[in-house]
């Protein structure tokens, strides 16, 4: 049922609503009482669409994950050249923290939901088939010497940890970075990343 006074159902509201206070307060000190006072809602619409405060996180830190992941692969793929790939996706990691500035707050502070948690199984298989896609794009260069064999883990560490570093200073308002610091942070991804002869 959609509310008559702005169009949007609630969950939409419910949603909209939990990721300003969740990435303005963070998860934890967000109450229920205002999720439902930043939405609109009410007690038994709440509850009509989520069973709890995490049921909410769970279900939008999906949500916005799957966005990401694949706006993320969807910029991989434009490249065919194994640098040009590494220091474009910096450059998009950068850009859409720009444009999505809370659902990325939402991504690097908060902790991603467990297996057995609302929404975590789901974040689980996205994760699983994000890093199977590439892996898919990563692996040629890697036969080809150009790229290092390296876990996914220490992929992601190498190639976007200093953006994420970066993001954080952004968003605490210390430091806006520079383009040329984006291009300085999509180079250092790719010297970290690179074979090297040996």
């Amino acid at each position: 049922m959609k509310s008559v006074k702005n169009g949007r159902d609630g969950r939409t509201r419910i949603i909209e609503g939990a990721l300003r206070r969740f990435s303005q307060d963070g998860v934890s000190a967000t109450t229920l009482a205002s999720l439902r006072e930043e939405s609109g809602v009410s007690v038994g619409s709440f509850y009509h669409h989520f069973a709890s405060k995490e049921h909410v996180f769970g279900v939008l830190y999906a949500e916005i994950l799957t966005a990401y992941q694949s706006s993320f692969l969807a910029e991989l793929v434009r490249h065919g050249e194994a640098r040009a790939g590494i220091e474009a996706v910096v450059a998009f990691h950068m850009r859409w923290a720009g444009e999505h500035p809370e659902r990325a707050r939402l991504l690097i502070s908060e902790r991603p939901p467990r297996k057995h948690e609302p929404g975590g199984a789901e974040v689980a298989e996205e994760r699983r088939t994000f890093f199977r896609q590439v892996s898919d794009w990563w692996r040629p260069h890697m036969k080809n010497g150009l790229l290092q064999p390296v876990h996914a883990t220490m992929c992601y560490v190498l190639w976007l940890g200093p953006a994420q570093e970066m993001c954080r200073l952004w968003f605490a308002g210390a430091h806006t970075p520079t383009e040329e610091e984006i291009q300085g942070l999509g180079e250092a991804a790719w010297q970290s990343l690179r074979q090297r002869p040996e």
